[in-house]
């Protein structure tokens, strides 16, 4: 026996409409979307069932609350773009059912979803699974910003469309191909309502941002040629910087010119970086320029390695294919420092959550500073108010194998006062690293190796390493009388070997291995004064 018929009425107009046969009702408002979890985005099927009855809205498939509340943003944007919603009961599935969703992504795919079920839209064959829909709706109708729109667009097939909000315009310009980026969900409906041809002449166009400039090393810093060498150093070969000197003498000031001195990120890392950005939901302007963070020394090792339910990207990877700045280093709690450990030996964090795994990159340069003790203002190497105790409690704060980790110790020393008087173009007349040095040194390493220093495994540091006899014997002697584990003394030798190709030298000269060494010899309360005069001096 046939079924009745069933209708749905809006109250405005009173006016009835039928309900298609619930089979094809419910495969014609397949909708795809996509959720987040860390930098993955699997895709999710939206599904609207019309059963009729007492009036309902119903959304199931593990939704949150806030996936829950888009019940009455959907609802308020159909009505209020001239569209009637049904008032029967409207039963939504979001499958996979296993997949905790989150976050007001899902509401524009859903509007979609309840419009081709009730044959409001008419989508054309082709692209029913051609397109994807991702974005917020207000209650007017208007598409909102929405986190991990980049991400969802680097996941698609080959010949599918992603329709974001058009506030995430500049987020997606890397993947302009795959993403449409559109203002309202009358714009929506009007563009899946077109033929394929119609469709694809209608895209907008995505604008391009103006160039960031970039400023020199030596700007507005007096002095600190050391530093400024080792800043040079630090950024031809991707190593990691650690400067100690008291207040005021430009620690912060040079750390924050390191990403200066970086040359352009290539397609494929600024797409990194721009993908990780876009699932922590911050804005990034300029994602061809490598990036800085300096997190407050308050910071947990949470939001230092990332986490939460659904994890989002800590501060080591937001500074993924940049530099991570880290002031005041011993005030960091020493979990949150000891949390760097595993990300600066194999570039990417693993964090597990009971809802599953998340990977996120984490290749980036560490760049540290701090006091070298806790008086402050009163303390400098001549009058010194703390203790030995004192000082010795306050630098093991920094764990030794950190320490290990970090190819440069540098003291920043007092500027001297004649000099703050003096005019600074004398000041800058010696300035020891620029920009093209740096960038002629970094070629020189992608030609000959494909790689930066820092990335030099010891199998292949071994061949590419040429010593005489006079550079190994101080580099034997050195191990021992500053105790170098095998992690620093491969360190050494790829800190020698960008010294060498900053001097666009063939090969590693005694003079670069005493250089190289006189960066691990920094004197640290109760061990040994390694004086950077050592070994050098006695083999000159």
């Amino acid at each position: 026996m046939k079924r009745p018929s069933r209708h749905w009425k809006n109250a405005s107009t009173a006016w009835k409409r039928p309900i298609p046969d619930d089979g094809l009702s419910t495969e014609r408002s397949r909708t795809l979307t996509r959720a987040q979890f860390g930098m993955d985005t699997p895709q999710v099927i939206v599904e609207t069932h019309l059963p009729g009855g007492l009036p309902g809205f119903t959304l199931v498939g593990m939704p949150e609350t806030v996936v829950r509340e888009a019940r009455g943003r959907v609802r308020s944007a159909l009505e209020n773009c001239g569209f009637e919603f049904p008032l029967g009961r409207v039963v939504v599935n979001l499958a996979p059912a296993d997949l905790i969703k989150e976050g007001s992504r899902f509401d524009l795919a859903i509007a979609i979803s309840i419009l081709r079920a009730t044959g409001q839209i008419s989508v054309p064959d082709k692209h029913r699974e051609k397109f994807e829909f991702l974005g917020e709706l207000s209650l007017s109708g208007a598409l909102r910003t929405t986190r991990g729109c980049l991400c969802a667009a680097l996941h698609l097939a080959p010949e599918a469309k992603l329709i974001v909000p058009l506030a995430n315009a500049l987020e997606t310009r890397l993947a302009a191909t795959r993403v449409v980026p559109l203002a309202h969900l009358t714009d929506v409906t009007r563009l899946v309502s077109l033929s394929p041809t119609a469709a694809d002449a209608s895209y907008p166009k995505i604008a391009t941002p103006p160039q960031v400039a970039r400023l020199g090393i030596g700007e507005e810093i007096l002095g600190q040629l050391g530093p400024k060498r080792a800043l040079s150093i630090a950024a031809a070969g991707g190593h990691h910087l650690l400067m100690v000197g008291p207040p005021g003498t430009g620690k912060s000031l040079l750390a924050r010119r390191l990403p200066q001195l970086l040359p352009n990120l290539g397609e494929r890392e600024a797409m990194e970086v721009a993908a990780v950005y876009s699932a922590a939901g911050i804005e990034l302007t300029a994602p061809e320029r490598p990036p800085l963070r300096d997190p407050h020394h308050s910071i947990s090792a949470a939001a230092m390695v990332g986490g939460g339910r659904s994890p989002k990207p800590g501060e080591i990877t937001l500074a993924h294919h940049g530099v991570l700045f880290l002031d005041e280093l011993p005030h960091f709690k020493p979990s949150a420092l000891d949390a760097l450990r595993e990300p600066l030996e194999s570039h990417e964090i693993s964090v597990v959550r009971t809802a599953g795994r998340a990977r996120f990159p984490a290749n980036f340069q560490l760049l540290a500073a701090m006091n070298p003790c806790p008086a402050g203002l009163n303390c400098n190497t001549a009058n010194c108010r703390c203790r030995p105790d004192q000082v010795q409690r306050y630098q093991s704060r920094i764990s030794g194998p950190l320490l290990d980790r970090i190819d440069l110790h540098v003291s920043v020393p007092e500027v001297p006062k004649a000099l703050l008087l003096a005019q600074a173009e004398s000041a800058e007349a010696a300035i020891a690293g620029t920009v093209s040095d740096v960038a002629r040194a970094r070629q020189r390493q992608i030609k000959r190796q494909g790689k930066l220093n820092c990335a030099l495994s010891s199998a292949e540091l071994a061949p590419r390493t040429r010593l005489d006899k006079t550079a190994r014997q101080l580099l034997s002697r050195a191990a021992d009388r500053y105790r170098l584990s095998a992690r620093g003394f491969h360190r050494v030798l790829r800190l020698a070997q960008t010294v060498a190709d900053l001097e666009e030298a063939n090969g590693i000269s005694v003079a670069q291995i005493a250089e190289a060494l006189s960066y691990r010899a920094m004197a640290w309360a109760g061990e040994e004064a390694g004086g950077r005069s050592g070994l050098a001096g006695e083999e000159s």
